[in-house]
């Protein structure tokens, strides 16, 4: 199947990519100048601005303010548990992996009550307005930022409960399915939906990275009887962590 030949900045982005991958180009390894792509490649300023551009764009490359652009050091990617499988712990994934000897992981959250906007009532089958608890989290790995997640719980389902506050009292810390279950609510289904996109300007600032890096965007809504009861949305840098999905065959 023929596709047509690629354009010129694509082909010289290709070619200085395998550099990169079979090691002419190690990390840490100042990029031709643009004046050398020029020449060696035989293109124009343009299209090797754009090869640049290309290889900046898929985390391969960095610049240094007042130095150059530079071979970026590749991570290998780390997984992230994403599991249907709940031991008698009621650990969610991540707490799982942590307790594995030698785990380095912490986490930070912050829970307030805020008004539901738009998309949120809308994902949980609530009305605009109504009240939720939103809960931000920080996951680190070694100190290092390796997600953030923002949930949304309605206030009607938890309010005024032992598990209103998803990271305090009794239940604090645990999942949704056993903390759902301390109020006599059995979750019995999760939707997640996955994709990639630019990580956003605020993302970036906590998780690491420059403007145009990739993360991986998983919007994940827990459900009773059809009744959602928790969303929420959880962005991992997609050069440095993959999802890895272990799920129960029924």
């Amino acid at each position: 199947m023929t596709f047509g030949e690629q354009p010129a900045y694509l082909r010289v982005a290709s070619d200085l990519r395998e550099k990169i991958a079979n090691g002419s180009l190690p990390p840490h390894t100042r990029l031709p100048s643009q004046a050398r792509i020029r020449e060696e490649y035989g293109v124009s300023d343009t299209v090797a601005l754009e090869a640049r551009k290309v290889l900046m764009a898929e985390g391969l490359v960095e610049g240094r303010s007042g130095s150059g652009t530079y071979v970026r050091e590749r991570p290998v990617p780390r997984a992230v548990a994403r599991s249907g499988y709940r031991p008698a712990t009621g650990a969610t994934p991540f707490r799982q992996e942590q307790a594995a000897e030698g785990a380095r992981g912490t986490w930070e959250a912050n829970s307030e009550q805020e008004e539901a906007g738009r998309e949120t009532a809308a994902r949980l089958g609530i009305e605009p307005g109504d009240r939720v608890m939103r809960t931000r989290y920080v996951y680190r790995d070694g100190g290092e930022a390796m997600m953030i997640a923002t949930s949304w719980e309605p206030l009607a389902v938890t309010g005024r409960t032992p598990v209103m506050l998803p990271e305090e009292g009794p239940l604090g810390g645990c999942g949704v399915v056993e903390r759902m279950a301390a109020i006599d609510v059995v979750v019995d289904n999760v939707v997640e939906e996955v994709g990639a996109r630019p990580g956003l300007a605020e993302e970036l600032l906590v998780l690491g990275g420059v403007p145009g890096h990739v993360v991986l965007a998983v919007e994940r809504t827990f459900y009773a009887s059809g009744r959602a009861v928790e969303t929420a949305d959880l962005v991992v840098p997609a050069d440095r962590y993959r999802l890895s999905y272990h799920l129960p065959v029924r």
